[in-house]
């Protein structure tokens, strides 16, 4: 069910985003969907998580520590780069940060799984991103973006532990609890969260219709070289640093794949819609990104 997911993921955001914008009055008017099903899609996250995975960062630090640094570091620093080159408009600019500061994607623990990479670093990765990224979102979109926008950083925290604090613990103490019980609710769960983002995408699309049209191309453009630099970093700096060959996997897949849903989400609130671009294109971009390496290295392992 997971690696159908990963699968329907790209092509249903694809279809879902050519409905929007043929026919934008079918999803624009549910962008109050957006935040709940965000929500939705983060207790199914929390619901693949146990307390355990929590309990690997004394095992491995190093490998938690670089990994971490490299997504709350490199991916922003990328992003903001990339807005000055290529001249990207203040909102997008600020839309293509945002998605640079966000914790890892939910879809990255399965693309490890696909690529033989180490899928128990992958969880982790992903479980203390997501809890760090309610404080460290919020300010290195400050950082980067305050200058020229207003950045309700309180606000924006305090949202945060609402989106994601207290959908994903209640989604870990209900799996850590009851997870023998609840093994075939878990099996739809990766199937529910790839709906959930499907729609968000969808119904941001429609409502930036007219921007799409416009300026899609320079957006598609900064968020493919967004992704490009995030998987080629994340493998190489590791390499440099003499990780071996299925760890440097597992970060540059969490390195590169972002949890674009929320920055769909928290675009949409606190700046403007046309923000929400940026993240709705890599939600895309990312999965078709993640599925080819995944092949591509599943294939190398069996040779």
């Amino acid at each position: 069910m997971q690696s159908r997911s990963v699968v329907f993921l790209p092509v249903g955001a694809m279809i879902i985003s050519i409905i929007a914008i043929l026919y934008p009055e079918s999803l624009s008017a549910y962008g109050g969907a957006i935040v709940p099903m965000l929500g939705l899609v983060m207790f199914s996250m929390g619901m693949t998580l146990r307390s355990v995975d929590f309990k690997r960062v004394f095992k491995e630090p190093k490998l938690i520590c670089i990994g971490i640094l490299l997504q709350f570091l490199l991916m922003p620093f990328i992003a903001w780069l990339l807005s000055i080159v290529l001249k990207l408009p203040l909102l997008i600019a600020t839309g293509l940060i945002l998605v640079g500061s966000c914790p890892g994607g939910t879809a990255s623990n399965v693309i490890c799984f696909l690529a033989r990479a180490n899928v128990a670093l992958s969880i982790s990765l992903t479980a203390i991103s997501t809890l760090l990224a309610v404080v460290l979102t919020p300010l290195i979109t400050y950082v980067y973006v305050d200058q020229t926008i207003d950045v309700p950083i309180l606000k924006m925290i305090r949202n945060l532990v609402f989106i994601i604090i207290l959908p994903v613990l209640s989604g870990i103490l209900i799996n850590t609890y009851f997870q023998q019980r609840l093994n075939y609710i878990k099996s739809y769960l990766p199937m529910v969260s790839v709906i959930s983002i499907i729609l968000i995408i969808g119904i941001i699309v429609a409502r930036n219709q007219a921007q799409v049209i416009e300026s899609g191309y320079l957006i598609f453009t900064a968020i493919a070289l967004h992704n490009l630099f995030g998987l080629i970093s994340g493998y190489i700096i590791p390499r440099l640093m003499r990780i071996d060959e299925k760890n440097c996997r597992t970060i540059a897949i969490e390195v590169g794949m972002q949890n674009s849903g929320l920055a769909v989400v928290l675009a949409n609130q606190y700046f403007s819609v046309i923000a929400a671009l940026p993240g709705a294109l890599f939600s895309i971009w990312h999965n078709i990104t993640g599925a080819v390496l995944a092949v591509f290295w599943s294939r190398k392992n069996e040779k």
